[in-house]
């Protein structure tokens, strides 16, 4: 029996429960006040008041989602952080005690809920007073209606909590709110207090009158009213006194524990955090002390750039070091060869005069040396193929033993035969070089802005296989004449012509096979002397040729500059001392030697050269000549043993008129035969420049001034004379054929005079058609008839790549100086800057947007605007422009990779922001790529001055742009293409995400404020990403659209 009667309660109970859940999804009243009091009908009544709240949620949650998509990325996820209440439902139960089974029809439905949340995020109204609505009027304000306060709906109106569209009528049986919920001013019901805040009962502090922990005072002229419960939900900056204080954790929203020793407790949180090894805590704190780990990072971050560095360095020093011993032993054995060879040959030419006994004898005396010399010759045989030498010892002991054995050749071409000529000119083993004649006739360079002739009438021809030095007073045309023949005359009006081979072809078809030798030395500073030639053998030397070939062509320019004894040191920079002088100038020379030219022009190589120097680099040219190359160069004022090394000479005197074009021999004897002697102990070459320039009178019975020297050649050779120089030639003898020439005075002899307006306009003009014929120039693409073809693209890339390499290496102590300005900034930032939870970090992100792009573009400045001047000559020469941009940027791109770390290694552990540090690593990451492409179009297009310049202001500038409200659909559109505003967008939104719970109205609010999106971030990484190639791109237009030359 008594079995049947428990039996009996627990089924009345599990009916009584059963009607209730029913009775309340139906929106029915609980009337059961008695069951309620009883500890086994509570919590399940609880259970089914929770269901009724969670279903409540769900449906909010799906209405949010819709309306503030912005600020929730997963609706589920997000309203579940924030009212999973499953863990402890002790503060539901407490309040179905306190109000008797009422709690459904205080609850506020979903029509209300949206009406407070619209109301904030919406801004109509403040957070702690809302709008007039159906409840809290002018017209019903029952206390239900004040803060921490809640009313009832009638015991005859039915409640829906689901319904979100009608407002039900609350206005009986108002009360204090209960704990664990917050009732706002102006609406009469309750809302569960989201979880990460502390919402307990208020007590009034008599002395100020306000309600505490909240801030609301109690309503005028009501006595019997109390404080309430809590009064409000919004951002931290309205109501941070329901967030769960720093340093403290709520597990639910009616309890409040301290954090522990070792552990931390940021703002809102639920529950405590263990703090991580190296790390301090103490109790009751907010964040943990993570600077050992900053510390820890830029130790080991150092270190291996340390080891990078050093290690680096060392296996490049020590490759050389093993490099440079198989090249001595190379050396000793090849030298030990040729004198065997040597000795092997005067033996030879004993036996022949008859001594037999002597034969035999030194038969047995050189027979090992014999076959020494027979063995070294059956490897070169071989390694010329490219077969056998693969090791350096290999390669160097073949193009050590064709040197030595080229010096043995040129011995015994000094005693020649004739047989022996004939033999030389048909050996086939040797390799030929394409020959180039260059001849021009009445070649006139007028400059297009002024109007003004630089060279006028220059007639003749360079040939190969000669050397002809181009001579002449200052502004003779000199420069501009071999700038003329090597294609590189712009901002001129060319007429005559010019044939090459005695084709009508243009000599960048030729480009290939033709040397120019600038005036300055462009020689990359940071290499070795070897590392310059190699570099430029590689990238111009046929592709068919092997290994030991090109180190052969390397080995004999250094052999015939003497640049033996500085080929491992430094070219050096005006920062940092290197070889000498005249040793630099020979490097800039060897840079067109070893490429093996058909043609090479020089532009004053010996100018600031001594005579010896001067001497060297002339015997060095005149080995090239013998290969049948075609030299011109531009000297001044040589020595007379300088001189006497000339084939050809071109006399250019003032205006660009020629005065002499012949045999450099045969100079003195033309000026001779027009009564102008050179005196005795007296320089010729002096003597002549210094007639030219007008120092010096003619001597002899001539009676020559030197502005008719030009006209005396002319008519020798029968050239026409042009009108404005005929007066000159009054005097001479001279036929009516020469006189009849149609020339005309190209200069004009009426001269209109100009306005100011006029003049500026056709500047203007000349300039832009300048820029036009550049741009030309640069696209255009001749034919190639050079028949040699260079290593491709991916060649090319391959031997930058290892050129920039060496030289990063060697500027470690450049890129220190940028990693510990990194360091300090990050650490400054991140000490003044403390992550603001109501931002979210953003004005720390800011500063960090800033810093970072300001630091990164100008060192990434030093890319391009150091070397530009080398980029010039190497392209004009044929060298891949995409092959060097694209090395450039992939060793930057290490940079991109460390300085995020670095940077952040300070700034992360000091601000311990609640993204994680790969997030932050990410955006920066994708920042610095961003900025280091708009750094290469700004070094590109820009002086080094301007281009810092402008490296300073664009972050600043950029970022003030993208951080301005955005009042306007034209700012707006602005700031979106500042890369700073994705940048910040990203960093702040990747923080943002990290707030739950309780922080989801100050999430939502504050990134309506700024206008950004939760669901963004992989655009944004993806829009500096974008940026950041469209910068490459535009800066590789630049870099081959408008580069000088």
């Amino acid at each position: 029996m008594c079995r049947w009667i428990t039996n009996s309660k627990h089924m009345w109970l599990l009916i009584v429960a059963s009607s209730l859940f029913l009775g309340m999804m139906q929106c029915q009243e609980v009337n059961d006040y008695d069951q309620i009091d009883s500890p086994a009908v509570l919590p399940l009544i609880t259970q089914l008041v929770y269901s009724q709240i969670s279903n409540l949620t769900s449906v909010l949650s799906q209405e949010i989602s819709r309306e503030s998509t912005f600020c929730v990325k997963d609706p589920d996820a997000d309203w579940n952080q924030a009212f999973n209440f499953s863990s402890d439902l002790g503060f539901l139960a407490s309040c179905l005690k306190k109000t008797k089974g009422d709690i459904t029809k205080r609850l506020c439905t979903a029509a209300e809920v949206k009406f407070y949340l619209n109301s904030l995020l919406g801004k109509t109204t403040s957070a702690n007073y809302l709008k007039p609505n159906k409840n809290c009027n002018l017209t019903s304000w029952v206390s239900g209606c004040e803060p921490g306060w809640a009313c009832s709906v009638h015991s005859s109106q039915k409640v829906d909590l689901k319904n979100s569209k009608e407002m039900p009528t609350r206005t009986s049986n108002c009360q204090a709110c209960c704990e664990g919920f917050f009732c706002p001013h102006g609406i009469t019901c309750m809302i569960p207090c989201p979880l990460g805040s502390y919402c307990p009962l208020a007590t009034l502090n008599k002395t100020t009158g306000i309600c505490e922990p909240y801030l609301y005072q109690l309503p005028p002229m009501q006595p019997n009213h109390t404080c309430g419960g809590a009064n409000v939900w919004a951002d931290v900056s309205s109501s941070s006194e329901i967030f769960c204080s720093a340093g403290s954790y709520c597990p639910t929203t009616t309890k409040r524990i301290s954090c522990s020793s070792g552990h931390y407790c940021r703002m809102g949180s639920t529950s405590e955090k263990r703090c991580f090894k190296l790390s301090s805590c103490n109790s009751n704190t907010a964040t943990q002390n993570m600077h050992a780990y900053g510390i820890m990072l830029i130790a080991a971050l150092s270190t291996l750039l340390l080891i990078i560095y050093n290690c680096s360095d060392q296996v490049l020093t020590t490759r050389e070091r093993r490099v440079a011993k198989s090249r001595e032993a190379a050396a000793r054995s090849a030298r030990k060869t040729a004198n065997a060879r040597q000795r092997w040959h005067f033996a030879k030419d004993a036996t022949k005069k008859g001594a037999m006994g002597l034969q035999a004898q030194l038969s047995r005396t050189f027979k090992k040396d014999a076959e020494i010399e027979t063995r070294d010759k059956s490897v070169p045989a071989n390694v010329s193929k490219g077969k056998q030498a693969h090791t350096h010892s290999q390669i160097f002991k073949y193009a050590y033993a064709q040197l030595e054995k080229e010096k043995a050749q040129q011995q015994e071409n000094k005693k020649l035969t004739f047989s022996g000529v004939i033999k030389m000119a048909t050996n086939t083993e040797k390799r030929k070089r394409p020959l180039i004649e260059i001849s021009f006739r009445d070649l006139t360079l007028t400059l297009k802005a002024q109007n003004k002739h630089i060279l006028r009438y220059v007639t003749g021809k360079i040939k190969p296989g000669r050397i002809t030095a181009v001579m002449g007073p200052s502004g003779a045309g000199k420069t501009t004449f071999l700038s003329a023949l090597a294609g590189k005359a712009l901002g001129c009006s060319v007429t005559g012509s010019i044939l090459i081979n005695g084709r009508n072809e243009s000599i960048h078809s030729f480009k290939k096979i033709t040397g120019f030798v600038p005036q300055d030395d462009v020689v990359h500073g940071n290499l070795t002397v070897e590392e310059n030639l190699w570099f430029s053998a590689q990238c111009r030397l046929s592709a068919d040729l092997s290994k030991p070939e090109k180190v052969l062509v390397v080995e004999r320019v250094i052999e015939f500059l003497g640049l033996q004894s500085v080929r491992n040191s430094l070219v050096g920079t005006v920062e940092k001392r290197g070889i000498s002088g005249g040793q630099r100038k020979r490097v800039n020379v060897g840079l067109e030697m070893v490429m093996e030219p058909s043609l090479l022009i020089l532009d004053e190589p010996t100018s600031g050269l001594d005579s010896a120097s001067s001497q060297l680099l002339l015997r060095a040219l005149r080995r090239e000549a013998l290969e049948g190359v075609n030299i011109c160069m531009v000297v001044h004022q040589p020595s007379y043993a300088l001189f006497k090394m000339f084939d050809d000479l071109i006399l250019l005197g003032k205006g660009g008129l020629t005065v002499y074009h012949g045999s450099a021999k045969k100079v003195e004897e033309y000026f001779s035969s027009l009564g102008i002697i050179i005196p005795e102990r007296i320089n010729p070459p002096d003597y002549i420049i210094d007639i030219l320039e007008g120092i010096a009178a003619p001597g002899g019975s001539s009676g020559l001034s030197y502005k008719e020297l030009p006209v005396r050649w002319m008519l020798q050779n029968g050239y026409p004379i042009p009108l404005d120089m005929r007066q000159n030639a009054v005097q001479f003898e001279i036929s009516e054929s020469v006189n009849s020439a149609n020339v005309t005075d190209s200069n004009g002899s009426d001269h209109v005079e100009k306005t100011f307006a006029g003049e500026l306009w056709q500047d203007m003009r000349n300039n832009v058609k300048l820029r036009g014929e550049k741009i030309r120039l640069n696209f255009f693409k001749s034919k190639d008839l050079s028949n040699r073809k260079t290593p491709g693209v991916f060649k090319q890339y391959k031997y930058f790549l290892i050129r920039v390499g060496k030289q990063r290496l060697r500027e470690a102590r450049i890129q220190a100086i940028d990693y510990l300005i990194l360091l300090i900034a990050g650490a400054c930032l991140g000490s003044l800057t403390k992550a603001s939870d109501q931002t979210f970090g953003a004005a720390g992100y800011t500063y960090t947007v800033i810093a970072v792009s300001l630091l990164c573009k100008i060192a990434a400045l030093r890319s391009f605007s150091l070397d530009k001047l080398h980029y010039w000559r190497e392209s004009d020469s044929g060298m891949s422009s995409l092959a060097y941009f694209l090395s450039k940027d992939t060793i930057d791109h290490f940079n991109t990779v460390i300085k995020p770390v670095v940077y952040l290694s300070m700034f992360y552990f000091f601000t311990n922001p609640r993204s994680t540090f790969a997030d932050n690593y990410v955006v920066l990451l994708c920042l610095v790529y961003c900025v280091t492409g708009i750094a290469y179009a700004l070094s590109i297009l820009f002086e080094p001055g301007a281009a810092q310049l402008w490296s300073v202001l664009l972050p600043v500038v950029l970022t003030l742009i993208a951080t301005q409200p955005k009042e306007s659909k034209i700012l707006k559109n602005i700031a979106s293409l500042c890369y700073s505003k994705w940048a910040l967008q990203a960093l702040v939104v990747a923080n943002a995400e990290r707030y739950q719970g309780v922080w989801l109205i100050t999430r939502c609010g504050s990134l309506l404020k700024s206008g950004y999106n939760l669901h963004d971030w992989s655009l944004c990484i993806s829009i500096l990403i974008l940026m950041g190639v469209i910068g490459r791109v535009v800066a590789f237009f630049c870099m081959v659209t408008f580069r000088k030359k």
